[in-house]
């Protein structure tokens, strides 16, 4: 537990039912075996593919940004190692569901069995497919939050249709460094948004049509 108090000491874990999520899905079930030793430090970590397993401090802020609730319905784009979908079906309890969708079929299938280590899958609250992440999920729409782990160059429009009135998104905007954007649908065709500065992620790769 000395990762989740870390980020409970530095601020960035603050909500009791995130900070349960962080505690019961451990990271270490979702890193690759040759970085066994280093799931407790507080960096990105390789997954392959050119992917990464974000840092810890960056997952406790957007899920903080995000603060899904019991029951909501989430998109996870990007859903790479897994760990993400797991802590977001943590939060949601049993009556909520978390789509992951992942470009890469390898990362996808991954992600998924790492998932498989909880009860999730086999319950039917993560769902993984295999897509392009930049057009959402029309299909499953609308969502309460969605969670996107890659960096746009703008945010796409799907995304933004496909959120529920009263809707929460978080999703890295930028080139080389990028801003967390916090989106909160506030009508059909209105939205609200807060930045915060100084993050990296990998670009989110894929078309809007």
């Amino acid at each position: 537990m000395k990762l989740v108090q870390h980020l409970i000491d530095q601020g960035y874990l603050k909500s009791p039912q995130i900070i349960k999520a962080f505690k019961k899905i451990k990271r270490q079930d979702f890193v690759l075996p040759i970085l066994k030793d280093s799931w407790q430090e507080d960096i990105p970590l390789s997954i392959g593919h050119g992917q990464t397993i974000s840092q810890p401090l960056t997952v406790a802020f957007m899920l903080e940004l995000l603060s899904p609730c019991l029951g909501d319905k989430v998109l996870d784009i990007g859903s790479g190692s897994g760990w993400t979908a797991a802590l977001l079906a943590e939060i949601v309890g049993p009556q909520g569901k978390v789509f992951a969708v992942e470009r890469i079929l390898e990362l996808k299938e991954f992600g998924e069995n790492n998932v498989k280590k909880y009860n999730f899958i086999k319950s039917e609250r993560v769902k993984f497919i295999q897509g392009n992440g930049t057009k959402g999920l029309v299909s499953e729409a609308p969502f309460d939050c969605i969670h996107v782990g890659a960096a746009a160059q703008r945010i796409p429009a799907p995304l933004l249709k496909q959120l529920k009135i009263k809707g929460k998104m978080v999703i890295p905007q930028g080139l080389d460094l990028q801003d967390m954007v916090l989106v909160k649908k506030t009508g059909e065709k209105t939205y609200q948004s807060k930045r915060f500065a100084g993050f990296s992620f990998v670009p989110l790769v894929g078309s809007e049509k």
